[in-house]
């Protein structure tokens, strides 16, 4: 496409909605065109760049190449971020329209999209008279300067600055000038401990729902047990756990909100509500607005809480800043997501940029890599030295924390915190306050989000991610700060500290150095390409020349030996495996495995002894000052997170390698070597990881130890708790127990309340289960089968794969074909967008088509005719890696085939819980093994008509089911 003149308009420009296959041009002189793919190339050459929504999914669906920004065309998502800040919206036509209060039709045509324009920029000049509008106008400086392709039409509708005499072109990116300040408040008293009777807990919930709803009495009955959460702890270390099974359409998220808030008003507490993925974080958010309906009570009451990393950090951001303004004329490239960047910020409630405000295909327009250079990075945060530390997004969070009444996080932030806490320097206080109730929904997802919360990785990448955060870039362009650079203010006024400083420095080196990737196997070497330092590539692949001896790199090289060694190759699908056992271990990595514990430990030493001079400090300086003690207290933190902790867990790892386990004895870890292709642009072609893992065999033992102490109360909740294979007290109560062993309750001193709520929906009438007899596993089957299934149901379709690979290749074979006849076809891991985004798309575009895997098989909901087909590829068997084939043999109780079927129907359950989400809704779920084995179809909910037939009858039935008015008679319902 041909760059734009400065003097064009968005109105005298086409317009344009791509398709895989028949797009709709509106051209300039108004004639509405339905063109192939080809016709609209050849159109675009001939005509100005045309108005569009979401320019990279335009190009890739017309099989143009991508270009930078700043790009040519009128992106309607760009002038959305511009007018609405903060606002996330499905980026299509139709999701647009749907933001803006525009009924769109049926059929989405290119004259939609100058529709969609005028109401914006209606919107944009009722702005321009009020102080927000003047703003605006400061930002079109640098915007403009940026080739921002809205820049003219935009000046037009605010006008221009009334006065830049003096002023700097990109003074209206500098946002921490204007940001508001926290300020420090008393602390919080310890809560009280009054229990919440079930009576108000049902008055609570119809309060939520207002006076004229009906209460449905599972709801009710759900909110009345969670209660029990809430009583107080009889003994220290013995909370109250509850274990509440809510059936899908519950209601379960009102059903714990209307106990929680109310003892968390009682007490003066604060109630952690826990839940697996950032997308659930946000439906809870969404939930609790019908509890607190103004921004402004909902801001004092509810505070979103996440890991650092997903925050915008002011300081990377001014840094951003500066080198794009040293760098002239070339660095305005950069200023355009900024500029937008901090038109979003301003308006942000958080400052979240991963699944919070900030719409998820930002990054896709402007590119990840600038919100990965803005972003917190993990243990950089130098805290109180910080000039923007007032203002600062994670602060705020943090302080508004401690005064909430209910703090939605995820499982993987609350168990690191507890981790924490358990394991920090007596006296020393932490960011938050350690709460004592806790809400885990979603909670079959706790052992899955303990193992990786309490795993140890000594990989490759882990140590020089260590070497980088001590060090700093070590002469790559990256602007990581290395220790010495955050303390060297300290240093001057604490000498002490330099010694200590100087000897972790220096052993530092022992970790791998910039290149170590490309040293694993030397014989490679010359087949492979190095890929130059960048931002986003901080000094991980520069060849370099450390000293031979490197013990890290050593081992390394002797943990990839002897996986190369070991490997062997899967006969169904001819993958080599990525792991292997550790023991018995070879003689190279025992040896080296020795000399890099040594080299370890005289890194830690001194980090430890650097925290205690800095921690005796602070406890014997009395005069010193408020942001001097904050700072230092979250250094000694950060030291003990980032190196100490970490540290100490290797070297015990290496220290345990040198004794083999005794074959009569449980172990409390399962060791292996794996590897894995390293993160891109971090690597190129060929490069890979290479670690020494650790995890517990049972990850709920540290999730308990960690978490019964602080905690009070405890409610676990979700539609999949248990795994129900038949009926009866006995096998109810094995139900139970299973449910117990896998989530940990075993663990707590005080046995949990069990409870069930069924689910409300009549699935005998609104679902149906297929498992389809003639299809095999080979890729054109399946594209065959999931494109006319697609095409019976008219779209609202989620397919699920068990292999990323196989999913690309049938999205390849079946997308165009959808498209052309108007089911669009969206997939995880082929469309640049988060999941979030996908699913925002999916419940928009009623008849579009999304494929996915795990992520999209748990917490995804999508009510309403948006979804009326699941269709699984393959029975989800659980993986066959080490780990499984540890666990499966010892935690098994000696039914490892009954373990195996419990992960995979309680997968099974979860992905048919996607269907009916409401009391109307209608669907059917597809399984296309033919091998699955019928004592899996316990897994779907009783009364559920399954069965078992061909392709081609499925299809009829499938389209007599969704079309009721055209139902037939049908097959039997499948026996055994």
């Amino acid at each position: 496409m041909p760059r734009a003149p400065t003097f064009l308009s968005p109105f005298d420009a086409p317009a344009l909605v791509a398709r895989r296959g028949l797009s709709s041009l509106l051209t300039p002189d108004g004639e509405l065109l339905d063109l192939t793919a080809e016709e609209t190339r050849e159109r675009l050459t001939q005509l100005p760049p045309p108005l569009l929504v979401h320019g990279p999914a335009a190009l890739r669906a017309l099989d143009l190449t991508p270009l930078s920004q700043p790009v040519p065309w009128f992106d309607l998502l760009d002038l959305f971020l511009f007018v609405r800040p903060a606002t996330t919206v499905a980026p299509t036509p139709r999701g647009l329209a749907l933001a803006l209060g525009i009924d769109p039709p049926e059929t989405i045509g290119a004259d939609l999209l100058p529709v969609l324009c005028e109401t914006l920029l209606d919107e944009l000049r009722h702005k321009a008279a009020t102080p927000e509008g003047a703003r605006l106008r400061e930002l079109m400086v640098p915007l403009t300067r940026a080739g921002w392709a809205w820049s003219g039409e935009v000046t037009d509708v605010l006008g221009t600055p009334h006065d830049t005499t003096g002023a700097h072109p990109y003074e209206a990116i500098r946002i921490w000038k204007r940001l508001p300040r926290w300020e420090e408040t008393a602390p919080r008293s310890a809560p009280g401990s009054q229990p919440v009777s079930p009576n108000a807990a049902r008055q609570r919930l119809r309060e939520i729902l207002g006076e004229n709803a009906e209460i449905r009495p599972g709801q009710a009955d759900f909110a009345s047990v969670a209660t029990a959460a809430f009583e107080p702890r009889e003994s220290i270390g013995s909370p109250n756990v509850v274990l509440a099974e809510a059936g899908t359409g519950t209601g379960k998220t009102l059903g714990y909100i209307a106990p929680a808030s109310l003892w968390a008003e009682q007490s003066d507490g604060a109630v952690w509500i826990s839940t697996y993925t950032r997308h659930l974080q946000r439906q809870i958010e969404q939930e609790l607005r019908r509890l607190y309906p103004g921004e402004k009570i909902l801001r004092e009451k509810v505070v979103v809480r996440k890991g650092r990393e997903n925050y915008l950090c002011l300081l990377n951001m001014e840094d951003l800043l500066n080198v794009a303004s040293s760098r002239g004329p070339d660095g305005y490239a950069a200023l355009l997501p900024m500029a937008l960047l901090a038109r979003w910020a301003e308006a942000s409630r958080d400052g979240d940029l991963m699944g919070g405000d900030l719409p998820g295909w930002f990054g896709e327009l402007f590119g990840h890599g600038t919100l990965f250079g803005i972003a917190d990075r993990r243990g950089e945060c130098i805290h109180a030295a910080c000039p923007h530390y007032q203002t600062c997004f994670v602060e705020h969070g943090i302080r508004r924390a401690r005064q909430a009444d209910l703090v939605v996080a995820n499982h993987a932030l609350v168990l690191s915190q507890a981790a924490w806490a358990s394991l920090a320097p007596p006296g020393l206080p932490d960011e938050d306050t350690t709460p004592t109730r806790y809400v885990f929904d979603e909670g079959h997802h706790i052992p899955d989000a303990a193992d990786s919360a309490f795993a140890t990785a000594l990989s490759g990448l882990e140590a020089a991610e260590l070497r980088r955060w001590l060090l700093g870039a070590e002469g790559s362009r990256s602007r990581a700060r290395g220790l010495q650079r955050r303390l060297d203010d300290l240093v001057e006024r604490l000498p002490m500290i330099d010694t200590p400083l100087q000897a972790a420095l220096q052993a530092a080196r022992s970790l791998p150095a910039p290149g170590w990737s490309t040293r694993l196997r030397p014989e490679s070497l010359a087949d492979e390409s190095i890929l130059p330092p960048s931002e986003d590539a901080p000094a991980l692949l520069i060849p370099a020349d450390p000293a031979p001896e490197n013990p890290s790199e050593a081992f390394l090289r002797a943990l990839d030996q002897q996986l190369r060694a070991r490997q062997t190759k899967d006969p169904r699908d001819g993958y080599i495996s990525a792991e292997c056992d550790l023991h018995p271990v070879n003689d190279d990595v025992a040896a080296a495995s020795e000399t890099l514990s040594r080299a370890l430990t005289r890194l830690r030493d001194p980090i430890r002894l650097l925290a205690d001079r800095l921690a005796a400090q602070v406890e014997d300086d009395a005069a010193m000052d408020a942001p001097t003690r904050q700072r230092i207290e979250a250094m000694i933190r950060t030291l003990h997170r980032r190196a100490i902790s970490r540290l100490s867990g290797w070297i015990g790892m290496l220290d345990a390698l040198q004794t083999p386990p005794e074959p009569d004895v449980t172990p409390t870890f399962v060791d292996f070597i794996r590897t894995e292709r390293l993160p891109r642009p971090r690597a190129s072609q060929g490069d890979h990881d290479i670690g020494l893992y650790r995890h517990w065999l049972d990850p709920t033992i540290p999730f308990v130890s960690t978490i019964q102490t602080p905690a009070h109360g405890l409610l676990l909740t979700s539609a999949t708790l248990r795994d129900q294979t038949g009926h009866g007290d006995a096998q109810n109560e094995a139900s139970w127990h299973a449910a117990e062993l896998r989530l940990g309750a075993t663990h707590f001193l005080k046995p949990p309340i069990r409870a069930s709520v069924m689910s409300p929906f009549d699935y005998a009438t609104q679902t149906r289960a297929y498992v389809i007899t003639d299809v095999s596993g080979e890729i054109p089957s399946l594209a065959h089968a999931f494109r006319a299934l697609f095409e019976t149901a008219s779209g609202g379709a989620l397919g699920l794969f068990t292999a990323i690979r196989r999913l690309r290749e049938v999205h390849r074979r079946i997308h165009e074909p959808l498209e052309t006849q108007g089911f669009p076809l969206y997939a995880q891991h082929v469309d640049a967008m988060d999941n979030a985004t996908l699913v925002d798309v999916f419940r928009t575009e009623i008849h579009s088509c999304l494929l996915g895997t795990d992520a999209m098989r748990d917490g995804v909901d999508v009510p309403g005719e948006a979804l009326r087909m699941v269709v699984f590829e393959k029975t989800p068997w659980p993986r066959p890696d080490i780990l499984h084939r540890e666990r499966r043999r010892l935690l098994s109780e000696g039914r490892p085939g009954d373990y195996d079927d419990r992960i995979t129907r309680m997968r099974l359950r979860q992905a048919f819980g996607r269907l009916i989400r409401q009391g109307n809704d209608r669907g059917v779920f597809v399984m296309l093994d033919r091998r699955m084995p019928s004592r899996l179809l316990s897994a779907f909910p009783d009364g559920v008509d399954v069965r078992r037939m061909s392709l081609a009858d499925a299809l009829e039935d499938i389209a007599r089911f969704l079309r009721p008015q055209e139902q037939e008679n049908e097959p039997p319902l499948l026996q055994g």
